[in-house]
């Protein structure tokens, strides 16, 4: 696996960051903050923030932020982080729309603690445009990429391109048929993949390059990242990705 694909894996694992912008009352400083976020199906952060609070008066003044971002539940070694992998994001962070039920829906379900937030008038969703990272997978194996390696180009039919649904307006009646009529597939993925036994597993999300799992076991919630060998970008190979999985949890 080259070093894109291995950052971009890793990006999609994970939801803890932090988030540092120029500071608008004392210039020239940065300011850090921790971030909890969700990735849109570009592969690209989505952060839910307060007017008030301070990195958001930093990104009017000033869009350009960073958000390093780790893996709180993978630290193998918590006594020498530098042993352990990161990503460091730097790019702009734009306002979107906060009435976007897709992305509302896709928020919710990933920070399912921040429904409370969504009611607040003063709470917004922000973007960040990914320009260039640098990830450190460990000693000796680091580099930067260009934005574009870790976002998501779809693949356009261009003879059903009328006709063809992307992953990001598929994700919900996908999530709702895998929930409903193939939870025992969930179930034998977890298994298979993890080696675990959930009571219940539930699809939360899915995208280009995989899709995410909400798995419980006797009360214990655990976030299960399961990965396409090849991109989707439509109804049938999402479909054939699927089956797939389930022949290879069932072999």
């Amino acid at each position: 696996m080259n070093l894109a694909a291995e950052a971009k894996q890793f990006l999609r694992s994970t939801r803890s960051g932090v988030l540092s912008s120029f500071s608008a009352k004392f210039a020239g400083y940065p300011f850090g903050s921790v971030m909890p976020f969700m990735l849109d199906h570009n592969c690209q952060p989505i952060v839910l923030i307060s007017s008030i609070a301070e990195h958001t008066k930093n990104i009017i003044a000033n869009p350009k932020v960073s958000l390093m971002v780790f893996n709180a539940s993978n630290i193998k070694n918590a006594e020498d982080l530098h042993a352990n992998g990161r990503l460091t994001l730097i790019g702009e962070a734009t306002q979107i729309n906060k009435n976007d039920a897709d992305l509302v829906a896709r928020y919710c379900r990933y920070m399912p603690e921040s429904v409370g937030y969504l009611a607040m008038h003063d709470f917004n969703f922000y973007r960040i445009n990914i320009h260039q990272a640098r990830y450190i997978a460990g000693f000796g194996k680091m580099g930067w990429l260009a934005g574009k390696e870790l976002a998501c180009e779809e693949i356009i039919d261009l003879k059903n391109a009328e006709k063809s649904l992307t992953i990001a307006q598929l994700e919900t009646s996908m999530i709702e048929h895998m929930n409903a009529d193939h939870a025992d597939s969930l179930l034998a993925y977890c298994h298979h993949f993890y080696n675990m036994q959930p009571q219940i597993a539930s699809l939360i999300g899915v995208d280009c390059d995989g899709f995410d799992v909400e798995a419980i076991v006797d009360d214990n919630i655990s976030m299960l990242r399961f990965t396409f060998e090849t991109p989707i970008f439509d109804a049938n190979s999402a479909r054939m990705a699927f089956v797939e999985l389930s022949k290879a949890a069932r072999a």
